[in-house]
């Protein structure tokens, strides 16, 4: 019998796929022992990763052990609540590969994941300037609520990107999935997604 490699990710973008893919590089950054991962990219991104992806993961049930799906809440073309149409997909998920599959999605959009840390953009994005990265979003028109946390990420990441005159790029995805802190992320999405892959590759004794 041929092993099952240890998990499938399923990603609305390549952007999603660089930064996933540099994230779970970093296994004790997760909390998780070293696995075995292949991507996948959906060519219709979130509004198709929404509509027929777990179909298309069901196909792979044979093939690996578990199974994540990543999408945007924005650009998905749902009338549901981020957590509703989480759930719903979970349940959709079930029925081909019971607890060992997990959607997630993210609210609003996969940026959120980005802005987990400011040093490490300010380092990648080579800023100069003396004034906080979000003080100057701030002065953008950008809104910050009070635990930090940006209204429209994407939007803003790409001011950033914008204003250093670097390029936005899947490679510079990869970049910011090496340096962010994985530990101290506070998206919820982001979390969920920790909290499975903890649950299913839990360091050894």
């Amino acid at each position: 019998m041929v092993e099952k490699t240890d998990l499938v990710l399923l990603a609305a973008d390549k952007n999603m796929e660089y930064l996933c893919k540099a994230g779970l590089r970093r296994p004790e950054a997760l909390g998780i022992r070293p696995i075995r991962i292949e991507f996948r990219v959906h060519p219709a991104r979130d509004g198709g990763v929404r509509t027929d992806s777990p179909r298309m993961l069901s196909l792979e049930q044979f093939r690996f052990r578990h199974a994540l799906m990543v999408l945007d809440h924005e650009g998905s073309g749902t009338r549901y609540e981020a957590k509703d149409l989480e759930r719903q997909l979970d349940e959709q998920l079930q029925r081909y590969w019971g607890d060992r599959a997990k959607a997630i999605v993210i609210e609003p959009e996969l940026e959120a994941w980005v802005w987990a840390s400011d040093n490490a953009l300010r380092q990648i994005l080579r800023w100069q300037s003396e004034r906080p990265v979000r003080g100057w979003l701030r002065e953008q028109g950008f809104t910050v609520d009070e635990l930090g946390k940006l209204e429209r990420p994407k939007e803003a990441l790409a001011a950033l990107v914008q204003a250093v005159r670097q390029p936005r790029s899947a490679a510079l995805y990869s970049r910011i999935g090496d340096r962010i802190s994985l530990e101290n992320c506070v998206d919820p999405a982001f979390n969920r997604l920790k909290q499975h892959l903890q649950k299913w590759f839990p360091h050894g004794p």
